[in-house]
């Protein structure tokens, strides 16, 4: 017999907010976690996984999904996420005079440029906001589905554009990357050194909007209480 439809969606909601929760949970632990048998488990993750609000990686562990990570911006509200980032980003790009990005996980395997703020190089990247870029071939792409190595920023050389070097750091509210700050520049106009520099310039201003997103969940947490 199948179960009450609010007691599915009651524990499909459970295992959706102890992955989010976590970050990164087996069959087993979500399982566990909820007090669920892992054959229900896992058919209300199948469930959610369709649905794009979790994802399952080759090692067998479910994240949060890129629906999720959408809703989760949202609720931030893009205009109140790109308020926070706005000012970040400027100083950003007065240090490097490279363009900056910030992006979001699209569907169907996508990040989505939600803002710019441009260079000022006469030589620059400019406006891509509204257009996607595939995950597997961009900088912001691996460092939204958790690619991010102990350096705290990635570096793709021409994954997208031919000709153009992209550096990305992961935003995060919480331990959820709910967002990602790039740089965009001319392959010409970078080294390895150069690369490092900007590196930690981009990961450094991307804690600092992490810091700021933590705190701001926090105290919306605590205002409803």
């Amino acid at each position: 017999m199948a179960e009450p439809s609010t007691r599915t969606v009651d524990r499909a909601l459970s295992l959706l907010a102890v992955i989010c929760d976590d970050g990164r949970l087996t069959l087993s632990e979500a399982s566990r976690a909820v007090d669920l048998s892992p054959s229900t488990a896992l058919r209300l993750l199948r469930t959610l996984e369709t649905s794009g609000f979790v994802r399952r990686d080759d090692d067998g562990n479910y994240r949060p999904g890129s629906r999720i990570i959408q809703l989760g911006a949202q609720s931030l509200s893009n205009e109140s996420l790109i308020a926070q980032a706005h000012p970040i980003m400027e100083a950003l790009v007065e240090e490097t005079g490279e363009s900056a990005y910030l992006s979001i996980e699209g569907h169907r395997s996508t990040a989505l440029y939600i803002h710019i703020v441009e260079g000022t190089h006469s030589v620059r990247h400019t406006s891509w906001v509204g257009r996607t870029i595939p995950l597997d071939r961009s900088a912001a792409g691996h460092v939204l589905t958790g690619g991010t190595p102990a350096e705290g920023y990635v570096v793709v050389e021409r994954g997208v554009e031919a000709d153009v070097t992209a550096i990305a750091a992961p935003i995060r509210s919480e331990r959820t990357v709910v967002a990602a700050l790039s740089l965009v520049v001319p392959s010409y106009r970078i080294d390895d050194l150069g690369i490092a520099r900007q590196g930690r310039a981009l990961a450094e201003a991307a804690a600092s909007l992490s810091a700021g997103l933590s705190k701001r969940t926090i105290s919306s947490a605590g205002g409803d209480a």
